[in-house]
């Protein structure tokens, strides 16, 4: 029952835009906030789930890779590799 709350309002949220602004485009400031606010959020999610385990705070095999993955986009790494990188750092870290 929940996830089709979720669902329904998200796609409330999703048809409001279209429906709200009717092809104008939003003022400058807005704007900027918006291309701002999905890499923000990203960056909120893949933190969340790498350094929490529950309510609690950790580091595990998964900020391993991420700081593994974080070394290969410096190196200029294609993002294929990036991900192989990470995978394998995690699951060495997981191994020892």
């Amino acid at each position: 029952m929940l996830a089709a709350g979720v669902a329904v309002i998200a796609a409330l949220t999703k048809a409001a835009g279209p429906v709200l602004f009717g092809g104008r485009q939003p003022p400058r400031q807005v704007s900027g906030v918006l291309e701002l606010s999905a890499p923000s959020l990203l960056a909120a999610l893949v933190l969340t789930q790498v350094f929490t385990a529950g309510p609690q705070l950790v580091l595990d095999a998964r900020a391993v890779g991420l700081s593994a993955a974080a070394l290969a986009l410096l190196a200029r790494v294609p993002p294929l590799g990036v991900m192989l990188v990470a995978a394998a750092a995690t699951a060495l870290a997981r191994a020892t």
